[in-house]
């Protein structure tokens, strides 16, 4: 577990598997799903076979994701995958799902609990978070743990009729160290 002020970050419980389908399959067109990437379809899954494969979640020693908690409650999750390991280019995500628990501060504190982690653990040049143009908050949340504009693909994501950019956004790790001494 990692605590910060306002959120911990934790592995996955199975108590939690219910709520996390529900946040995620329990609706059509879930609101968080509107800014996290929404050109990609969730899909479908059984609550069954999500049991299933959370299931084995629980017991991952080195899972790739944590959920994020507040006041005891699971508000959302932050995720990593690598872009290209060999040379450690490891990017991150997150998705708060409800928004009654956004514009509060979780998702940046988040995140930045989760950075410091993925430095802290990996051996890590830099960290990446991708997002697209229509998702100003991310950018902002992303901007408030340090990262910056990398890139720009212009107009390759279409949503409701609209085309928007891919952002790549990021932060070295000598950057992130500058402004943690900033900090203290």
């Amino acid at each position: 577990m990692l605590h910060e002020k306002k959120v911990t970050l934790r592995r996955l419980k199975p108590e939690d598997i219910p709520l996390l389908w529900e946040f995620i399959y329990g609706q059509a067109e879930p609101e968080w799903k509107k800014w996290d990437a929404p050109y990609f379809p969730i899909g479908t899954m059984t609550r069954k076979d999500f049991e299933k494969q959370k299931k084995k979640e629980t017991k991952d020693p080195n899972p790739d994701r944590m959920y994020i908690e507040v006041e005891q409650q699971l508000i959302g999750m932050v995720t990593y995958y690598w872009e290209h390991q060999p040379s450690n280019w490891l990017e991150v995500g997150i998705v708060i799902y409800q928004p009654s628990n956004w514009h509060k501060g979780a998702g940046t504190e988040a995140l930045k609990l989760w950075i410091q982690h993925l430095f802290d653990k990996y051996k890590l040049i830099r960290i990446g978070l991708t997002t697209w143009s229509g998702n100003t908050r991310m950018i902002r949340v992303a901007e408030k743990t340090g990262m910056r504009e990398e890139g720009r693909i212009r107009k390759c994501r279409y949503y409701k009729g609209s085309y928007y950019d891919s952002i790549k956004m990021g932060m070295l790790k000598e950057e992130w160290l500058a402004g943690s001494l900033k900090k203290v």
